[in-house]
């Protein structure tokens, strides 16, 4: 059941896709802030199509979820994609609907094949062999216009050549490997806000809303960061508050950085006044004051969640985090003396310089924080991005990372919860954050051939030497940790 679906119809017709199943589909702001901008805009309107739970069973296909109508049908087709791994699902539902995943290969019976998300932000040129155009950055003032064009132009050619000179769009066909500036929305669109709840996504049933965009802080790992599209941009609170509807009873604040927001304890409390439970992302532990924690606290948090980033004290500074060790002591006692049962902290793995001392330091620290709270840790490889100060690091290697990992959970044994993401696919997103098309070529041929991980690393290990294969080269060459 949803509440709040948007219904309309108009003359141009959109095919809104998201290249991951429902549930991660309807719990990404993104993609519901482009669903709204289409269904708000005038002469424009949009249905949803998701990448089916399972492709091996039987079902309807690449359809609509509101009318069934196919996706080969549309005239548009536009791919909301958040991060590397996906462009997989974009070949998927291509594949599914019977149209060529590859533009070259499409003609005027098919759609013309649009794309955006916050993969732009970062590296879009894998997905760039898939798609006829790709709207850089912060769409929601672009894309009905951009759909526009589309309707209105004879043909995809005609559509291609007509978008090229619009400023934020990117025609892999006009422009080659040269990206254009990322576009920054109007603040009289800020904030976004999802118009759809439902119960069947992580985030069951939860109003998500934004409370900035863009972050302040200079973490040299992160794309969001203050250099990143100017940097953070705040949501008064009176507009945050206003915008949530009364009938809401989770709200999920959404965004890079939403532990700096000035305001922060004063909107929690407002919301637990109104007996709506919050869901924070991005929580910063040098921000977590006892005021902050108190208010989560009264809230019903019973967990507190923040980063840890680096498993060391030298590897945070390298990273330009502010958490320090006394912070994450600091904030476990807080948790404690307000109630709380359990602490968790993301780190990342695999890092430049990382050694097994640093591994010691973690693990160090983490026993002591279990002493005072019970502790889980959840980690995931570290993985370079393009438009960040730690671009063309290298991929630590899939036997590094597991035997830190080993490491890791054999110090920590019986004491703390540790749960990881595999540094196999973590290899896989390395590859395509730091390559081009070549390399969404290869994701092709891997999903042709079955889309597992040996796919994945046949079909890289056929990319002509040069830059990109000595980086793949990493995870047969980089030797075991000392």
């Amino acid at each position: 059941m949803e509440i709040g679906r948007i219904e309309k119809q108009a003359p141009v017709a959109v095919a809104l896709a998201y290249p991951s199943p429902y549930p991660v589909a309807m719990s990404s702001l993104g993609f519901q802030r482009v669903y709204r901008a289409l269904q708000e805009a005038t002469g424009v309107m949009c249905e949803r199509i998701f990448l089916p739970d399972d492709l091996r069973e039987p079902g309807p296909g690449a359809t609509t979820y509101e009318s069934g109508r196919p996706l080969s049908a549309h005239r548009t087709v536009a791919f909301s994609v958040a991060y590397e791994l996906e462009i997989a699902g974009v070949v998927q539902l291509l594949d599914l609907a019977g149209v060529p995943a590859l533009a070259e290969e499409r003609d005027d019976r098919h759609p013309f094949v649009l794309a955006g998300g916050p993969l732009t932000f970062s590296n879009p040129l894998p997905l760039s062999p898939f798609v006829d155009a790709i709207v850089m950055g912060e769409a929601e003032g672009l894309i009905a216009e951009v759909c526009r064009t589309i309707d209105a132009s004879p043909t995809n050619a005609a559509a291609r050549a007509a978008l090229a000179k619009l400023p934020h769009v990117f025609v892999p066909e006009a422009h080659g490997a040269e990206l254009p500036e990322s576009a920054k929305a109007d603040a009289s669109l800020l904030p976004a806000w999802a118009p759809i709840r439902t119960p069947d996504t992580a985030l069951s049933g939860m109003f998500l809303i934004e409370t900035e965009r863009g972050c302040s802080r200079k973490c040299t790992y992160c794309v969001m960061r203050r250099s990143t599209n100017g940097g953070m941009r705040l949501v008064p609170m009176d507009a945050i508050l206003d915008r949530v509807p009364r009938d809401a009873d989770k709200v999920g604040r959404v965004g890079a950085a939403v532990s700096d927001h000035p305001k922060i304890v004063e909107i929690v409390t407002a919301f637990t006044e109104r007996g709506a439970s919050v869901g924070l992302s991005s929580l910063r532990p040098d921000r977590l004051s006892d005021a902050f924690v108190a208010a989560l606290a009264a809230n019903g948090s019973r967990a507190l969640t923040t980063a840890m980033d680096g498993p060391s004290e030298r590897l945070r500074r390298m990273l330009e985090r502010n958490a320090k060790e006394t912070h994450l002591v600091r904030v476990a006692e807080r948790a404690k003396a307000h109630g709380m049962s359990r602490f968790k902290l993301y780190l990342m793995l695999g890092l430049p310089t990382e050694t097994s001392e640093d591994i010691d330091e973690c693990v160090r620290l983490s026993v002591e924080l279990s002493r005072v709270l019970p502790l889980s840790l959840g980690i995931a490889p570290f993985c370079a991005k393009r438009n960040t100060p730690m671009d063309g690091a290298p991929f630590a290697g899939v036997d590094v990372v597991d035997d830190r990992l080993d490491r890791l959970r054999r110090g920590l044994r019986g004491r703390v919860e540790v749960r990881a993401t595999s540094a196999k696919w973590a290899w896989v997103e390395y590859v395509l954050a730091q390559g081009a098309a070549a390399e969404g070529r290869a994701l092709l041929d891997a999903v042709r051939d079955g889309a597992s991980y040996a796919s994945y690393k046949r079909a890289f290990a056929r990319l002509p030497e040069g830059r990109e294969r000595r980086r793949l080269r990493v995870v047969e060459v980089e030797g075991r940790p000392t």
